[in-house]
């Protein structure tokens, strides 16, 4: 190829990843605990210091709800990854404005590696193992493997929409809800 035609769209788009990055479906605090692996206190110590705010809505008074998106519950995963690896939470802080800068698509190709020090940013087989040719790496996180996981967890738990209409049941997919229908009729 010359380079010069412009990139082919995917030939299999994925549904599932269109529908995570719903921006108006959001998920309350203690969700955001139970899918990620992390206490409430660490939640709103993030949330207060700026390390992990929710998109979707912040806490505004007494008895308000952070409601956290998909790419939300994303970062969380991945700064508790990486403060499990003993990264200082100051590159952590690094590492997590360079992900809330991409889309919930750009973030698939990206795969987090560190020398529990330094946190780097690979989004090609080739930096990967440049990276690890230059004896830097000590541990990866594919951020796509991050995305099914908490894909996985979250399909049977409540969702909420931005404009404040909760949803009583979980989010399903079109199917899902066709079945359903048929069930109940």
């Amino acid at each position: 190829m010359d380079g010069t035609s412009p990139e082919q769209g995917e030939l299999f788009p994925n549904p599932t990843l269109d529908a995570l990055a719903d921006e108006l479906a959001g998920y309350r605090g203690p969700t955001a605990c139970q899918v990620v692996g992390i206490t409430y206190r660490q939640l709103d110590y993030w949330a207060r210091t700026d390390l992990v705010v929710p998109s979707i809505r912040g806490a505004t008074g007494s008895g308000s709800q952070r409601l956290y998106s998909f790419k939300d519950l994303l970062v969380l995963k991945v700064v508790k990854r990486l403060l499990d690896a003993g990264v200082s939470l100051q590159n952590i802080r690094v590492a997590v404005d360079h992900l809330r800068a991409r889309g919930v698509r750009d973030l698939a190709n990206v795969t987090l590696l560190s020398d529990g020090t330094t946190v780097y940013e690979c989004t090609s087989p080739e930096e990967v193992v440049d990276l690890l040719q230059d004896g830097q790496g000590v541990f990866g996180i594919a951020i796509s493997g991050a995305m099914r996981d908490i894909s996985g967890s979250i399909g049977d738990l409540p969702v909420e929409r931005a404009a404040g209409a909760a949803s009583a049941e979980p989010a399903h997919d079109e199917l899902s809800r066709r079945r359903a229908s048929r069930a109940t009729g």
